[in-house]
């Protein structure tokens, strides 16, 4: 199939969502939670093609709180919640969507979802997480039925990609080319050790724990360090990360990430002006890549981040709620923006076309939400590779004990059909990282980026 081909019609027969439960082995905390347990959630989905042909494919992503919505008022029950609805007012509408293109279907009903979570109180990034996963797993369907992995349906759009805003979706994406590793960019959050010292509470299930640890065990060059929004604080912490990552020989690489905790850009400006004033940061400083989403989303579009994007660039996250949301980032200085499966693949696309487009000094990066291994981080892996970026974030591996919790038969089939990705340590299948590194050559399988599919059979029924 070429890019100019036509792009195969389908109508959407069946969609199955399940849960089942991630347990950290140690706490993750981002913002303003911190996280020791939730739900994941699959979808399973049924098309069916004009010429009769049916084929099912899958896609899964956590449930996780308070980053969607961070109203404080809400429980992370409350936001678990949100997100199933999410993902009921998805399954209703693509349902009942008749045929289209896998991209077709998507924009079909972006509005619709988002209008019909705002009527239901979901702000617009909670109601695209509907789609987001919806998605993945049509289009996963969409590969299986047509004989090709995801790299080659997007290069030859499958998807039915069109042009949208003046960019010619799929001429861009006919000259995406995939690699076959990718750097992790290892999270280290806002409670993690440093040292061991800091090391209070150890979990000693033989895993790395401590900062240190982890340098040692998978020699990360690419690291991506929280703060908090309090720049006494943050410079302190910063600097215990230095003491570490410093020894590393040069060069590395680390991205700050702000989730949202500091008020205004004055806030964020003077955390980085201190930071370059600190002896001890010294290296530090010179090696941060970008600034992610600092400020308050009700915030971060009130003034320009010009100023302080001109010294290191200032990407959006959580204000990336909607299609429109990059081009006005834009404006206002922002110099890039997040690819995250959970925001949706097409929107990933759209967003690295423009950046494309805009030329030198806009960039995309690739940031996790504690994906698990399986269908998820192979998905996502995929997906950020063949938009060229070289590191991803990558968290689950390190907050979470592989696949110790599934099933034995699910972790054997995972690991058969993704050796690169995969390996057997410490009791269970889990992701392999060497000197840094990811291999993801396996992912070129046919469907999206999975040769093996979950075991349903030990998932609960999403409520």
């Amino acid at each position: 199939m070429t890019a100019t081909a036509v792009a195969p019609r389908f109508s959407i027969v069946a969609i199955d969502l399940f849960e089942r439960d991630v347990k950290l082995r140690m706490p993750f905390r981002f913002g303003v939670v911190t996280l020791t347990e939730s739900p994941q959630a699959f979808a399973r989905v049924r098309i069916r093609l004009e010429d009769g042909r049916e084929a099912t494919g899958a896609a899964a992503e956590l449930l996780a709180p308070k980053w969607f919505d961070k109203n404080p008022a809400l429980s992370n029950e409350d936001n678990f919640d949100q997100l199933r609805l999410a993902l009921s007012l998805a399954k209703e509408a693509y349902l009942a969507g008749g045929a289209n293109t896998a991209f077709g279907h998507n924009r079909a009903h972006y509005l619709a979802q988002i209008e019909a979570g705002a009527a239901r109180g979901l702000n617009s990034l909670v109601a695209c997480y509907g789609p987001a996963l919806i998605d993945r797993a049509v289009l996963d369907a969409l590969c299986r039925a047509c004989g090709v992995s995801f790299y080659e349906a997007v290069q030859s759009n499958l998807p039915g990609l069109t042009v949208f805003e003046g960019l010619a979706l799929a001429q861009f994406a006919a000259g995406l080319k995939p690699a076959r590793t990718i750097a992790a960019r290892h999270t280290v959050g806002l409670v993690d050790p440093i040292t061991d010292a800091d090391n209070t509470s150890p979990v000693n299930d033989g895993l790395p724990e401590t900062l240190e640890q982890v340098v040692e065990t998978y020699w990360h060059r690419y690291f991506k360090l929280k703060v908090g929004g309090n720049v006494a604080a943050d410079l302190e912490r910063l600097s215990a990360i230095a003491s570490v990552i410093d020894r590393i020989g040069p060069p590395y690489y680390a991205s700050l990430d702000g989730n949202e905790q500091y008020e205004d850009v004055d806030g964020v400006a003077e955390l980085w002006a201190k930071m370059k004033a600190t002896p001890r940061l010294a290296r530090m400083v010179e090696s941060i890549i970008f600034i992610e989403q600092p400020i308050k989303r009700q915030n971060a579009f009130a003034r320009s981040v010009e100023k302080l994007s001109a010294e290191k660039p200032v990407i959006i996250d959580e204000s990336d709620d909607s299609l429109d949301a990059f081009p006005r980032a834009k404006e206002l200085g922002y110099r890039g923006v997040s690819s995250k499966t959970c925001k949706g693949l097409y929107k990933s696309l759209i967003n690295r076309a423009r950046c494309a487009a805009w030329g030198d000094g806009f960039m995309m990066s690739g940031e996790d939400l504690t994906i698990q291994p399986g269908l998820a981080i192979q998905q996502d892996l995929a997906l950020v590779s063949l938009l060229g970026l070289t590191h991803v974030e990558r968290n689950g591996h390190h907050y979470v004990n592989g696949m110790a919790s599934l099933p034995e038969k699910e972790q054997a089939a995972f690991l058969a059909a993704h050796p690169d990705l995969y390996e057997r340590s410490h009791g269970a299948v889990r992701v392999a990282i060497k000197d840094g590194m990811l291999g993801i050559g396996s992912l070129a399988c046919k469907g999206f980026a999975s040769e093996a599919m979950p075991d349903w059979d030990s998932m609960r029924r999403m409520r």
